[in-house]
């Protein structure tokens, strides 16, 4: 028969698993190592006014998902004050309400912001340029006169706004700018002239973020926009760009802050970063987009079900190398796929303990399992007094280890009693009819088994793929079924020619 099917399967499964892992590391920032480091910013608002002794209503513009900034978390303080987030066309703002409120209020909201490069903002429509802004005279002149000048200047839309900007700075600053700066403020001036230009623009805030800083307050930027393209200027200098240190806090081109009933109204922020696992820092991302169709994640799941998947998943890969070492190399193991559940039990209890636990509990069961063999019993009965007597066993060790102040040795627990019982019958009964030596091999290899894939198991590097990438099992299996292919000569097999060398 074709093996092309098969190959179609295999290769079908690698592709699947590999572009999954890409998925979620471009996608979701999920790291390929444990312990890489991520910068996150602790940002605290602080909204402050004076109460009139009546209802109050306060409205803020609050952060979002922006290119180069992820906000993870947020909370508020705000007592005896009703909150609600509201969301439209890409606009985050909280809206916090009360019946009655006198004298200073103090509001407070917290986020936490991870810096992500490859974040990307929610769709904000973009702005409407008004042709027919109205200027008394003499300043319809001199508005006309300046944008004039930067239109000679300029080719596009975001050449005339730098060009524009310019013009008002300390070094270019002609007679028309200075007659406008006497009436208008700098930004909304801007604005004005771009609106009739017929260049779409608005006015952002953001918030230059630097590390330890208190009180600081937000700072106006002028996007621009042409197309599809938008572009961001400082009204002060015209250069084009946004700082990397820079966080949009409103991108709308709406009030920063509204207040209703009171008075001397005014944010302020303070500010801390620091650095924390990347794992951490995205679990909040990957938990809330869990359900899309190319992230299926584990992080979605209540604490308790993911140590119990983060354990779940690491069996491939002992099964890959048990799969290794029995296919390719050729060791022999009591059982096919004890060794796994071994190597599980020696992650519960430390490779050292788990190993002087094993061999105890196997020594004293084979002694009392060539017992029972002269009593003739039926497999099933011999079978299940072995199951007792591994219980009283393990019982028996992890009391005396208690009695002897050797907490490690209560571990024991964490072995799988049935597959010992199993093992020891199985042992046993190779035992009777090959003899000692081939016990000495199976259960030689049976623990070497269990020692690799433990270590395997057991690699930070290896747990973080298996929990953060469920893509590597789909490799996983693509690599066992590429395995269960090979029909060749083991490497122990290859001890037979050795003679045929020395001639």
């Amino acid at each position: 028969m074709s093996r092309l099917p098969f190959y179609l399967i295999v290769a079908l499964l690698l592709v699947a698993g590999i572009a999954l892992s890409v998925h979620r590391h471009v996608q979701f920032e999920v790291p390929w190592t444990p312990g890489e480091q991520r910068q996150v910013w602790e940002i605290e608002a602080q909204v402050s006014f004076r109460a009139e002794g009546g209802p109050a209503r306060v409205e803020m513009a609050l952060p979002s998902t922006q290119p180069g900034f992820r906000v993870l978390t947020e909370h508020t303080a705000s007592p005896g004050y009703g909150l609600t987030y509201l969301d439209e066309n890409g606009a985050r703002r909280a809206l916090w309400s009360v019946r009655e409120a006198s004298g200073d209020q103090q509001l407070y909201y917290g986020a936490q912001v991870l810096v992500a490069p490859q974040a990307r903002a929610s769709e904000v429509p973009p702005p409407t340029a008004a042709r027919n802004v109205v200027w008394e005279p003499p300043y319809d002149t001199a508005a006309q006169e300046v944008i004039d000048r930067a239109w000679a200047r300029s080719a596009d839309a975001f050449t005339f706004a730098r060009e524009l900007i310019r013009d008002f700075s300390d070094e270019r600053r002609g007679e028309n700018a200075r007659l406008l700066l006497t009436q208008f403020d700098r930004v909304p001036l801007l604005l004005r002239l771009l609106d009739q230009a017929g260049v779409p623009a608005r006015e952002v805030s953001g918030l230059l973020l630097e590390n330890g800083r208190r009180r600081q307050t937000l700072t106006s930027w002028i996007q621009v926009h042409d197309g599809d393209d938008s572009a961001l200027f400082d009204p002060a200098s015209g250069r084009r760009g946004r700082p990397d240190n820079l966080l949009l806090w409103e991108s709308a081109g709406q009030s920063v802050l509204e207040v209703q009933g009171g008075t001397s109204s005014r944010v302020t922020f303070s500010m801390i970063s620091r650095n924390q696992p990347a794992a951490a820092a995205v679990r909040s991302q990957l938990a809330e987009d869990a359900g899309t169709l190319l992230n299926f994640s584990i992080h979605s799941l209540p604490l308790e079900e993911q140590a119990l998947f983060q354990t779940i998943l690491l069996l491939p890969i002992g099964a890959l190398v048990v799969v290794l070492l029995r296919v390719l190399v050729g060791i022999k193991t009591s059982g096919t796929f004890m060794p796994v559940l071994i190597a599980l039990a020696f992650i519960q209890t430390t490779l050292i303990t788990g190993l002087v636990g094993f061999l105890l509990v196997v020594a004293v069961g084979l002694v009392i399992r060539n017992y029972l063999s002269y009593l003739n019993l039926l497999l099933v009965a011999r079978v299940t007094a072995v199951i007792i007597t591994v219980i009283a066993i393990i019982s028996l060790f992890s009391v005396l280890a208690f009695r002897m102040g050797l907490n490690a040795g209560l571990q024991i627990t964490f072995f799988p009693m049935i597959i010992l019982s199993w093992t020891i019958e199985r042992m046993s009964i190779l035992w009777e009819e090959e003899g000692p030596k081939e016990v000495l091999v199976q259960g030689g290899g049976s623990l070497l088994t269990a020692v690799l894939a433990y270590l395997a198991m057991n690699n930070p590097w290896i747990r973080h793929i298996t929990f953060n990438f469920l893509g590597v099992q789909l490799i996983l299996m693509a690599l066992i079924l590429l395995l269960g292919n090979y029909t060749g000569y083991r490497l122990l097999e290859l001890r037979r020619f050795k003679p045929v060398t020395e001639d």
